[in-house]
């Protein structure tokens, strides 16, 4: 089974080197391409120098495409499975393998690395997690403990969902859309994350609120308006 590690990267010049590295050694049977999302430090010469698998966006298009964008590239290159990995050097190459045969066994169409079905992070994270948690609950009837984990495995189905839907963003809407529909499987497995040592995350102080608040808005009622293309 091919299977991609999808790198969005925003800015990781001190980061994406010991990312790959990592990937390289510990999950050396997989594949990866970086989505350069139009960093504007040195993330692009050090992808250069090291002769990395990149794609380098034109400009900064925010998470949602730059996952799209190796969304596509699975799709076009017959992968059967995708993984959504950052690039900040906080998600461990080390539980690719085990998310790989969970998937296999349990033909499940996504499966997430969880934070908190073990002891996770404290504090506003935590809060927000619950608060995300209870409101999917609600609405779709299913239980998941980390919405938002960037570290998601994708099958062949959910690729090509993703590459060619517009409006399926790596967020927990999306997910939440997903868990409510008929024969969409989505499973969990504990995973430890590192704490990021260098560059900046997409979502910080305010940015992080107001993401929230647009997260809890749209999966009570936005998302279910959605169209599907080529899915009618």
């Amino acid at each position: 089974m091919k299977t991609l590690a999808i790198i969005p990267c925003y800015n990781e010049e001190g980061s994406i080197e010991k990312t790959i590295t990592s990937l390289l050694e510990k999950a050396p049977e997989i594949d990866y391409i970086i989505i350069n999302d139009g960093s504007v430090d040195n993330t692009v010469r050090v992808c250069e120098d090291n002769r990395f698998n990149v794609i380098n966006l034109p400009f900064n298009l925010g998470l949602a495409n730059a996952v799209q964008t190796g969304m596509r590239f699975a799709y076009i290159n017959d992968y059967d499975m995708a993984m959504q990995f950052d690039g900040d050097g906080q998600h461990m190459p080390e539980y690719i393998a085990h998310m790989v045969e969970l998937m296999q066994e349990r033909q499940a169409d996504i499966v997430v690395g969880s934070r908190y079905m073990q002891k996770g992070p404290g504090g506003l994270r935590r809060l927000g997690q619950l608060i995300l948690r209870c409101v999917i609950k609600i609405v779709t009837g299913k239980s998941i403990k980390d919405p938002t984990s960037g570290m998601r495995l994708f099958n062949r189905k959910m690729i090509q969902r993703f590459a060619t839907q517009m409006n399926h963003g790596p967020e927990p809407d999306t997910l939440a859309y997903l868990m409510k529909q008929k024969g969409t499987l989505v499973l969990e497995t504990p995973v430890v994350m590192r704490e990021r040592t260098a560059g900046k995350s997409y979502f910080s102080g305010f940015t992080a609120v107001r993401y929230m608040i647009h997260m809890v808005i749209s999966i009570i009622f936005i998302q279910w308006f959605r169209a599907e293309v080529g899915n009618k």
